[in-house]
């Protein structure tokens, strides 16, 4: 279970962020967690506090997807999607933060993949390296969400665990709202093991 709580999160800055989504505010926080050292950003849009619960999507980096335009996963399609929606209501957050691979880490992420060429799908290869299949933790963004006062969101996730985590950090997920990626072929395995192996909410299979 996530303990936000004890954290101690800082705010280090934050600035105004125009992107082709629209215009932001873009924030940096640290947080002392047990693994060390954690940093995320939130970007922000619209009076949040107004109206019905605001659209949040927390994002973890993945670098090959979301810099590299990487076809093997949904990241990017999901961060697009869900800043277009943001910027269509005029409000929301996007949390994004440092947990690459599923907390396994880019190099760590790379060897995945090589495994996964030769024939273990995404959860069987962080396992055969002596890891979990996911190894995030949801603290950092649910204290981010409590700095901004929200105890109410619209998630924007496929994740049951990720919403189980929101909640049991004390904030409310009024609505789960999906964030469906098209099924490409390069991409169609790795859904399908998300959905049946961990749980993942994906109508298309």
């Amino acid at each position: 279970m996530d303990n936000s709580a004890a954290l101690r999160l800082q705010k280090v800055a934050e600035a105004k962020f125009p992107t082709q989504f629209g215009r932001f505010r873009i924030y940096g926080f640290e947080a002392r967690t047990g693994a060390g050292l954690e940093e995320a950003v939130a970007l922000v849009m619209g009076n949040i506090h107004d109206g019905e619960p605001p659209l949040v999507r927390i994002h973890s980096e993945c670098l090959t997807g979301d810099v590299f335009h990487s076809l093997r996963c949904d990241c990017r399609a999901q961060l697009e999607i869900a800043l277009k929606s943001i910027a269509q209501e005029g409000r929301g957050v996007l949390i994004y933060e440092h947990q690459e691979g599923r907390g396994i880490g880019l190099l760590n992420k790379l060897r995945a993949y090589e495994l996964q060429d030769g024939g273990a799908d995404t959860v069987e290869a962080n396992e055969l390296l002596g890891f979990e299949s996911d190894l995030r933790s949801y603290a950092l963004p649910a204290a981010i969400l409590g700095h901004f006062g929200l105890r109410s969101i619209r998630l924007f996730s496929n994740n049951p665990d990720k919403v189980r985590a929101v909640e049991s950090a004390g904030i409310e997920v009024a609505e789960r709202v999906p964030c469906l990626a098209a099924v490409l072929a390069t991409r169609a395995a790795y859904l399908r093991t998300k959905k049946e192996k961990m749980g993942h909410l994906l109508e298309d299979f």
